[in-house]
């Protein structure tokens, strides 16, 4: 097995190995007695896999399979496809009550399961018992659209929705637990003297006794079936030596042995990719998390310890803590020295939450992350040439060109040192997957070409999407991380006439002042509408005022705002 890098994704530490066959595996805690065993070539060869394979009962490509010998010993492990991105076969009753579940991507799945063992949530009594969680295997190649099983639609939709970061739903992802011995509770019943009524009866009860002490821990699973409850193979002998033994109530006594086995938690729990978080310990995770976040971007430039998979570069001026986006195989620029901040700007984090469209003609979303975070991300229009109806607007744009993701930050930064208000930018975001057209104006790769990632990359190709992830400005930062009450909304220049919070004469003169102010800083403005421009609106609908008592205007729109030469 090759060198190892530890990389952190949601919470979970995986030690990173490339495969032999040039693909990623990814190994956790569980998986270091056994690092031989999960190379690929001791399960996944071929014709050892597909002549040693068992298929596993259920909808998805679950397969029993032992490993080939390491040191005269061979691990049962489980091996399943991730089947993220596609649609749910779910019952009638599980749509109603569970109609927007979506599969777990890997890292979402690992991550809930090794907190759902943990336990740290709900009574400590209660423990819940899963297989262990060995490793992620993403192999080398990329699916074709109607290799994957996924929906045409739903594809369709995740590129109109996330321009650029949809390819990544082709790369297979396979998940590998360790294997449970024992049987599941519809096994066990088999063993018993039961007619069918009351066999489902028990059935359905047990299958909500376990949902009950899962809810408690803070969980619930979408698709929970009996056959996702196991019990030990020495449990199901004795339920049998039990109906041999003590006739004619063996089989009251093998349904009491059973009941109390679920009742002192002795089952584990097999089958994740529909698991998820109560709404109250979501809302309590979300709360915590927030809570922390805010504090770290408060804190963002004060340096913390970087663990091995992160590094600190600086770019045009700008702190960044870098790293890798596993789950697409993307890069990832966070702003700042802090790194806590980064799995917060993780694309699984904002990719697939609900957005609203800001912009008719721009790719930019509002979105709240699954951390209840606010956030604004916009697809960059680097190599782009675009051009407005105005003469003046399409020259500058020949003239200078669209700014890069690292230059509309670098001037963010240094507008916000100078006093002159603007969103806070957060991080940038290089996506995995190979950008469809061409670009029509190379001059800013070229600009870029020397610049380097900590591991010898340009941080600027043209091949790749690039997105800006940028704060829903709701208040100074310093501000908002001490606020229990309501935060500021904002609302730009052109919706604020709408609203009739200013009128078209104050709107033209907030944005002349904004450009005079960039001119006077050596800044060309010239191209910002009122749209670029926002206000704050505090709780009771009145719009916050900066210290010179004017109302506050903060500037959003980095990409055509171009810092001039001195003197000029």
């Amino acid at each position: 097995m090759q060198k190892k890098t530890l990389v952190n994704v949601l919470g979970v530490v995986y030690a990173h190995v490339k495969s032999s066959d040039g693909g990623d595996l990814y190994l956790t805690r569980f998986a270091e007695p056994y690092q031989s065993h999960l190379d690929i070539e001791n399960w996944y060869e071929p014709s050892w896999f597909n002549t040693h394979r068992v298929k596993l009962k259920g909808t998805g490509s679950v397969y029993r399979l032992p490993t080939k010998d390491v040191d005269g010993k061979s691990l049962n492990i489980v091996y399943k496809n991730c089947r993220v991105g596609e649609d749910v076969p779910l019952d009638t009753h599980t749509l109603q009550e569970f109609c927007d579940a979506e599969f777990n991507s890997p890292w979402e799945e690992f991550s809930l399961v090794m907190e759902m063992r943990d336990g740290i949530y709900g009574p400590k009594k209660i423990r819940i018992h899963t297989q262990h969680p060995l490793a992620i295997y993403v192999p080398p190649e990329k699916m074709q659209t109607w290799q994957s099983g996924r929906s045409k639609a739903k594809i369709n939709r995740i590129r109109a929705k996330h321009p650029g970061i949809d390819l990544d739903i082709l790369k297979q992802y396979k998940m590998i637990y360790e294997w449970i011995e024992g049987h599941s509770i519809t096994e066990v019943f088999y063993d018993m003297n039961i007619n069918e009524e009351e066999r489902l009866r028990h059935l359905k009860t047990i299958n909500n006794l376990v949902l009950s002490e899962i809810d408690k821990k803070g969980f619930l699973v979408a698709d929970m079936k009996p056959e996702h409850i196991i019990v030990s193979e020495y449990d199901r002998e004795k339920i049998k030596e039990i109906g041999h033994s003590h006739p004619p109530d063996s089989l009251k006594e093998q349904i009491c042995y059973l009941y109390n086995l679920i009742g002192i938690g002795r089952y584990s729990l097999v089958d994740y990719e529909l698991l998820m978080r109560t709404p109250s310990h979501e809302e309590e995770v979300k709360s915590s998390r927030r809570h922390l976040y805010l504090d770290d971007q408060r804190d963002r430039f004060i340096p913390t310890p970087l663990p091995e998979h992160l590094k600190s570069m600086e770019i045009f001026g700008v702190p960044y803590v870098y790293g890798h986006a596993e789950s697409t195989g993307g890069h990832l620029w966070v702003v700042g020295k802090n790194a806590h901040l980064f799995d917060y700007f993780l694309p699984e984090r904002w990719r697939k939450t609900p957005s609203i469209k800001l912009s008719d003609t721009k790719e930019v979303f509002y979105t709240i992350t699954k951390d209840n975070i606010h956030l604004v991300w916009e697809t960059s229009r680097i190599g782009e040439m675009i051009g407005e109806d105005e003469e003046g607007f399409s020259s500058k744009v020949r003239e200078f060109g669209i700014n890069s993701p690292f230059e509309e930050f670098a001037i963010a930064h240094e507008l916000n040192q100078r006093g002159i208000p603007c969103v806070y930018v957060r991080a940038v975001y290089m996506t995995g997957s190979d950008k469809i057209e061409a670009s029509s104006d190379v001059r800013k790769y070229e600009s870029h070409k020397n610049i380097l990632d900590p591991e010898g990359n340009q941080i600027l190709q043209e091949k790749h999407n690039y997105i800006t992830i940028r704060g829903y400005y709701n208040g100074p930062d310093e501000w908002v991380a001490e606020q229990a009450g309501p935060l500021y909304v904002p609302v730009d220049l052109e919706k604020a006439v709408a609203r009739g919070l200013i009128d078209e004469a104050q709107c033209q003169m907030f944005l002349k002042k904004v450009k005079e102010n960039l001119m006077s800083n050596n800044y060309d403005g010239s191209l910002l509408k009122p749209n670029d421009l926002l206000l704050a609106i505090n709780s009771k609908g009145e719009i916050v005022k900066a210290d010179s008592g004017l109302p506050l205007v903060i500037i959003c729109n980095f990409e055509l705002i171009w810092k001039m030469p001195p003197g000029q």
